[in-house]
């Protein structure tokens, strides 16, 4: 058995339009919503023994205002990876760990989920992550296997989805003034 956590990068900075896609920071949301993600896994009880995080500027950022700590493998290729490149970097993982939190990029986690989990696993969790998987949205899913290299379609559960709006109700999503 294995456990897999998703975090999903928190709210980005769209001020400077001249900055490039993965040079992009966060904006005070985004800062305020990674820093509550960051106290929730830390105090969900999982001790992620490996985390891999592409390497853009606003996981960097997402990644230190969580607080969450330990050391980071930057993964180029997890950059807006999507699901069957995630996949495959998980294959990939050496040293065995039992637990492993992946940061990055929407839609590629939130495509994950739906690889991973089984048909007959589908429940509330995982439709509330089918609806809508936003910025700093944290996912746990356990995995039906031993080694990281069997990692295959169908072969998870999603045991723990937690969205800052469900911690903290301002940082829902945001409406408009009209």
């Amino acid at each position: 058995m294995k456990l897999l956590g998703l975090l999903r990068h928190a709210k980005s900075d769209w001020e400077d339009l001249s900055l490039r896609d993965f040079d992009r920071g966060l904006n005070a949301r985004g800062r305020r919503g990674a820093a509550l993600m960051g106290d929730h896994i830390r105090n969900h009880g999982v001790k992620w023994e490996r985390l891999v995080a592409s390497p853009a500027e606003r996981v960097k950022l997402t990644l230190e205002a969580s607080g969450i700590g330990g050391p980071v493998e930057w993964e180029r290729d997890a950059y807006l990876a999507d699901a069957d490149t995630l996949l495959t970097l998980l294959r990939k993982t050496e040293g065995d760990p039992r637990s492993l939190l992946m940061a990055g990029h929407n839609p590629g986690l939130q495509e994950l989920i739906f690889l991973l989990v089984g048909d007959g696993e589908q429940d509330e969790l995982y439709d509330a992550a089918a609806r809508k998987y936003p910025t700093a949205t944290y996912a746990v899913l356990e995995l039906a296997i031993d080694d990281w290299a069997d990692i295959a379609p169908g072969c998870g559960k999603l045991i723990h989805f937690a969205r800052p709006r469900d911690l903290d109700p301002e940082l829902g999503p945001e409406r408009l003034g009209f």
